[in-house]
This record gives structure tokens, sequence and C-alpha cells, in this order.
């Protein structure tokens, strides 16, 4: 008789990620055309926004948007974050995306203009192209070579380490220097990876998986790459993305030479100084002219701050200016006032934004959503969740909705998953959701119930 076989499932050891409010956001889900479609990219309703959105990236992507300003305005838990968010998923990771606060520039150790032009700077991107000797190749061999501590003990010292490199056209062994093998191990480098290292600097990259071992069982997540063509010595165009402000910071102390890679190298070296004008604007000449002799590529990002109506009239002031400014990213603002004073006055204005700011913006309006939206981004929440829902429990989730907000929605989603695992059930039911929604208020809720009851609170 056959032996029989024992099967058993490989379970993926991709890392999961945690999940937060907008997990489920990916795009603006546009077709084509630049029209939204329901329920792509985790993005429900808001359609003219989204295409107004769409128009935004199109923009931003052929450079013609950089000094500009957007504003979305509406009523709390109206999207207007996970639009900012599928905005930046949309352009990519190499076009910088850097998030805020208005709140964020009220700092005891920092001034407010400060914070807002270090911002600003995050948000502006620099593509270095440079010629470079390196060593490129699939990893053969990571052999240490260990001699006894000279200071006596038990330890031994590693002198250096034998790093053997195989390309199309051949293999080399490489003896490297100890604190590059530093290096390989916070690369987390092994035999069948695909690195360069760079002949002048030492510094080790590493490319991706040598695509000899795709049969392998593997990381899900790994990306495989081709053995790199040509001799494993020889001289490539490397690209660099960095920021404006990963150049203040490496330059705030200069240490090495004047060249753009040794401005990138010096960013590995962490310090503590002021950043002041008139380093920013040396920088500035130097970035340009960088761009103009074609070595440097400016990537202009987007900046967005949230709650923009926690700004002051200063802060307002200054981003005015800094709007003008030729190196300014893509300025996307976002508030929920109405009519409402503007800080450090007794001025009142629309969202809270002085007029002469309001004139530069191109609004978007976000609107409530309807109780079938809210249904549908429940459904979505769910599935990101790992949770089961079934009709009659998103039915009464979308009533709920419509009588106070999403987010209290999406917030009843975890308890409602705790009370069904209680009963033995898989599957959250309309019961579950009554039962979490008598246990917690929502906002609303609880302000009826405050002014029902106002005799037995403190009240000033």
């Amino acid at each position: 008789m056959a032996q029989g076989f024992h099967i058993e499932e490989v379970l993926s050891t991709t890392r999961k990620d945690r999940v937060h409010a907008h997990s489920h956001i990916k795009g603006l889900g546009l077709s084509e055309q630049g029209e939204a479609q329901e329920g792509i990219d985790g993005m429900v309703g808001q359609k003219g926004a989204r295409e107004a959105s769409g128009v935004i990236v199109d923009m931003i992507r052929s450079k013609k948007m950089a000094g500009r300003a957007l504003l979305f305005a509406g009523p709390p838990g109206t999207g207007k974050t996970a639009l900012a968010l599928s905005i930046s998923s949309e352009l990519g990771s190499k076009v910088p995306f850097c998030p805020m606060v208005g709140s964020e520039v009220y700092s005891a150790e920092v001034k407010k203009t400060e914070v807002l032009m270090e911002n600003f700077r995050r948000a502006i991107g620099l593509r270095i192209k440079e010629m470079k000797e390196v060593y490129e190749g699939e990893v053969t061999e990571i052999t240490p070579e260990e001699t006894e501590n000279a200071f006596g003990g038990y330890g031994k010292t590693i002198t250096n380490v034998v790093v053997g490199l195989k390309s199309s056209k051949g293999t080399k062994q490489l003896k490297l220097d100890p604190s590059i093998y530093e290096s390989i191990q916070k690369e987390k480098i092994n035999i069948g990876d695909v690195i360069y290292i760079e002949a002048n600097s030492g510094a080790v990259k590493r490319v991706g998986r040598s695509d000899n071992f795709a049969t392998e069982f593997d990381l899900e997540a790994e990306e495989y790459v081709p053995i790199p063509k040509g001799d494993v010595h020889k001289k490539k165009e490397i690209i660099q993305d960095v920021t404006l402000h990963d150049l203040d910071v490496a330059n705030a102390k200069p240490q090495g030479g004047h060249d753009a890679m040794s401005m990138f190298n010096a960013m590995m070296k962490p310090k503590k100084t002021e950043i002041t004008e008139k380093l920013r604007s040396e920088i500035n000449k130097v970035v340009n002219k960088y761009i103009e002799n074609g070595v440097a590529e400016l990537v202009p990002g987007v900046l967005f701050i949230d709650e923009v109506h926690m700004l002051d009239i200063e802060c307002f002031t200054y981003l005015n200016k800094a709007l003008e400014s030729t190196l300014a990213p893509v300025v996307i603002f976002a508030t929920n006032r109405g009519v409402s004073i503007i800080r450090g006055t007794d001025m009142k204005s629309a969202h809270g934004i002085p007029v002469d700011l309001l004139d530069r913006l191109l609004i978007v309006k976000t609107l409530p959503y309807s109780r079938e939206e809210i249904m549908k981004i429940v459904d979505i929440r769910a599935q990101v969740e790992g949770l089961q829902l079934d009709q009659e429990a998103i039915d009464k989730l979308g009533e709920i909705g419509d009588r106070t907000t999403l987010r209290y929605v999406a917030q009843l989603l975890t308890p409602a998953s705790i009370v069904c695992d209680s009963q033995g059930r898989e599957t959250i039911a309309r019961e579950d959701i009554m039962e979490v929604d008598e246990l917690f208020h929502d906002a609303k809720a609880s302000a009826k119930l405050l002014h029902a009851n106002e005799s037995k609170y403190i009240v000033q």
C-alpha cells in the first residue's frame, strides 16, 4: 500500500501592516478618462472632489502646479484626509508627500515660521544623477576573516570580509573593510542577493533577490531582479532621491566635499544644528546650479496641512510669501470650519483663512455621505479589518451612520466583532451592532444627554 503523504500549507511570512483609519485607501479610483468610479481603490462617493483631485494629480505630474495651493473644505468625516492620502498614492513613492497638522507649529523650542519652512523643504525632492564606479553582481560568498583580539580576552575582531560577486560576464572576489561588513549586515544581505558597492565611499546597496532563486519558497514580498549585465567592476549611473530638508540638515555642519553625492552622504551623520536662512539660500544656489548642469532634477512634492484654521495670522502671512518662492511644493490645505475667527485677530473669514490667501487657493468641497455610501464604506472597512458582516448588520450600520456620523460607525466594527466572538459566532449580526450601539454614545447622543441632565453637571 502506498505510504500517505502529509501535505501542509505554507503560510505567508509577509508582514501585516497595522490597520488604521485610511488603510483601505489605495488611490482616487478614477477611470482613464478621469471619471470617478464607485468602490475602486477603496474610494466611495465624493465624485466631484475625486475628479478635481485627479486634475490636480495630472498638473503635479506635468510640473505645472508647483507653488499653487488647494483647499479641501467640508464637514468633519467627509473624506478630506482620505483625498489627500489618495493623491499621495496616485503620485507614487518617488514624489515627496509631507503631512502635518496646523497645531504642530506651536512649539516652545522652534519658531512657527521655522516649522512651516522645514515642512516646505521636506516636500521638495531632488533626484541626483551621478556616474559612479561600482562593483555590482549576485553575492556568491560572504566570508568574514577574524583574528584574536589584540587587547586580550575571548572575543575576536573582524579584520576584513571577502565578498564574491557574479555578473553575466564573470565573477570577482573583493577583500573589503570591516566597516563594509557592518553595512552588509544592516542591509540584511545574503548569498543570492544582487547588490552594488560604491568604489569610492564603500556604500552598499541591496537591489533585490537574484531571479535564479525565484523558484524557491521565499517571501512573497521579495523583489526578484536579473543578474547584472557586463563586468562586475563598472561605471554606473546612480540615482538618489533626497529632499531639500535632508540637504539642509546634512550641511548645517558641512563635512567632506561640495559635490552632489558628498552632500547626500553627509545626511548619514546625525547632528542637531540650527538651520539658518543663509544656509538655505546657499543650498538653493547649489541646487539650481545642479539643475542647470543636468546633474539633478527638481521633484516638487505635496505638503498637506490638515486643520489649517489652527494657523494664526503670522503663519498665513508667511505662507503667502512661501508660495511665491521659486522652490515651492504643491500645498494642500484641509479644514472643517465655516465662517470663523482668524487666529491672532478679531476678524472673521470663510474657513478661518484670510481673504488674500483664500484668493490663491483652488477650493474643492466635500459633501456628507449618504446611507448607501456609508454602507459601502463599512463593507470595505470590514474587509480590510478581516471581519465578516451579514447584510442585516451592514443595513443597521448604514441606519446608525445616517443618524450619527461615518466615523462613529467605523469605530463600532471592532467592539461588534468582540461581542460576536463572545457569542461563539464568526459573522457579525444585526443584534451585535445594536448591542454595541447601546453600550456607547456618539457625540450627538452625548450632547443630548448633557442637555437633558444639565443641572447634574458642573457648568462654568
